[in-house]
């Protein structure tokens, strides 16, 4: 059997008691390490901490194997219990889906295991989920490829007063341009996109287009390492929140639509000071399942 286990967002203590136990069942255990990380990933002892949790060894899977070289893991769940543990919600990405297709066409049996995932961790801040429209991805620009096909679903988003919810990019492992004309792989640092850095390509796409979808006095919020225990919300214009130093990653950005009176009380709460601009309001902590 696969067991596709979601992590959720914060440290190992975020799984769910049916997720650990289905783990700690398996003969080996996967861990996805593209399409998001958990915050204590990205330090050394990350998963030697997961490790010693399950009490085995943890394969890292990147976007290379689980694309390419998947049926290796699933011809192994054709005889035996293996688990891909996936951060936040097992269906946040769809290359996931594409993962239970492929073991469905191979009649293995699969049992997914759901954890919390940004797509409603962001109602932290007020807005109401159901309120939201399509949500976009922020692809890195680069001097000779910038994509901008998000701005249509952002325009769509605004014409019916809907909030987007913005994913930023990460590349972790990603082949190099140069080393992929040579024929021999060399991979680039990872990266992670920064709100800033985000804000900064969403105002060039809009100066393009010119369709007064956003723009520099637009609300607002920024996350970031949201379900962690030194999570940063931040509400204000585009132009306001460029000035944030948002701090490690990961980031994602939420463009705000119509508001109700009551989504307007939340963000009070995390609105940025008048006065300084670089500094949230200081305001009672907020605190989510064990989250600031």
């Amino acid at each position: 059997m696969l067991y596709i286990i979601g992590l959720g967002l914060g440290d190992e203590k975020d799984i769910t008691l049916r997720g650990l136990e289905a783990g700690k069942r398996c003969q080996r255990i996967y861990i996805e390490a593209y399409t998001s990380l958990l915050s204590f990933g990205l330090s050394p002892n990350g998963l030697s901490t997961l490790e010693k949790l399950y009490g085995k060894p943890l394969i890292l899977a990147d976007r290379e194997m689980v694309e390419e070289k998947a049926d290796s893991m699933l011809s192994e769940a054709r005889y035996s219990d293996v688990a891909f543990l996936v951060v936040g919600d097992p269906f946040g990405a769809t290359t996931h889906s594409d993962l239970v297709v492929r073991a469905k066409q191979m009649g293995i049996e699969v049992n997914v295991v759901h954890n919390a995932s940004v797509i409603n961790a962001v109602g932290v801040c007020g807005l109401q989920l159901y309120r939201y429209g399509e949500t976009v991805s922020i692809p890195f620009f680069t001097e000779t490829w910038k994509p901008d096909s998000f701005y249509e679903k952002i325009k769509r988003n605004h014409m019916h007063g809907l909030h987007t919810l913005c994913l930023l990019d990460i590349r972790v492992k990603e082949p190099s341009l140069e080393s992929l004309c040579r024929g021999r792989k060399q991979y680039e640092p990872p990266r992670f996109m920064s709100i800033n850095t985000a804000i900064e390509q969403l105002l060039e796409v809009e100066d393009k287009r010119r369709g007064s979808v956003y723009g520099e006095d637009t609300t607002c919020v920024g996350f970031a390492r949201l379900g962690s225990e030194d999570q940063k919300i931040v509400v204000g214009s585009m132009k306001q929140l460029l000035a944030i130093d948002f701090g490690p990653p990961l980031h994602c950005l939420v463009i705000v639509g119509e508001t109700h009176p009551m989504e307007d009380e939340m963000l009070k709460f995390f609105a940025i000071k008048e006065e300084n601009p670089e500094t949230e309001n200081e305001i009672p902590k907020l605190v989510c399942n064990g989250s600031s």
